[in-house]
């Protein structure tokens, strides 16, 4: 993949629709996400025609904090899994991202800095003030191996009537564990959009 990646989604969509671009502006995905679903499951297809399915990514459980989403390719390959640590999320995001075979987990993604979410958030809902937090509250995703050594990271960029992201390639990983983490990121991305 050539980083860094661009997430971006439409803030006044009925569904939610993420769409990812390459550094050169190709487009890396797309995923349109059902709505009103007790047991979440995404799909996520090679572009906007939908007509070439790359992975799913389904919950292991009816909403819960504490769900674990996992990643399988277009032939039902388990390419790992994402699980949002419950009550610690609250006041910042923080996931475990599971090694293929749902065993170890091999990566943590967390904010970097909570209080530039925490005012997003208090802000974002409010009518021309939430436009303006958009644009100038920058909250920062880290994903680190379990050692602490940091392997990407995602920054919300200033926008005003969508919601952009940029993951940057920070370390060394091959390419599996760059598409869990891009998997995983997604994820994040969706569960998190109603906290700004």
């Amino acid at each position: 993949m050539n980083y860094p990646l661009n997430f971006r989604f439409k803030l006044l969509a009925l569904a939610p629709q993420i769409f990812v671009e390459d550094s050169g502006r190709q487009t890396v995905c797309y995923v349109k996400q059902k709505l009103f679903k007790l047991k979440e499951k995404v799909s996520v297809f090679r572009n906007d025609a939908m007509n070439d399915l790359v992975a799913t990514i389904e919950a292991d459980r009816i909403i819960d904090w504490s769900a674990k989403y996992t990643f399988t390719d277009a032939q039902g390959r388990v390419l790992g899994a994402v699980g949002r640590q419950g009550m610690r999320s609250l006041w910042s995001a923080h996931y475990d991202v599971f090694a293929p075979g749902g065993g170890d987990v091999a990566f943590s993604i967390r904010e970097e800095n909570p209080m530039a979410k925490v005012v997003d958030s208090l802000l974002g809902d409010v009518p021309v003030v939430g436009m303006l937090t958009g644009y100038f509250c920058h909250p920062k995703y880290i994903a680190c191996r379990a050692d602490g050594t940091p392997v990407m990271r995602m920054t919300k960029m200033p926008s005003f009537l969508e919601r952009s992201f940029q993951l940057d390639l920070i370390g060394t990983a091959d390419e599996g564990e760059q598409a869990a983490i891009m998997m995983s990121f997604l994820m994040m991305v969706l569960l998190e959009r109603e906290r700004g």
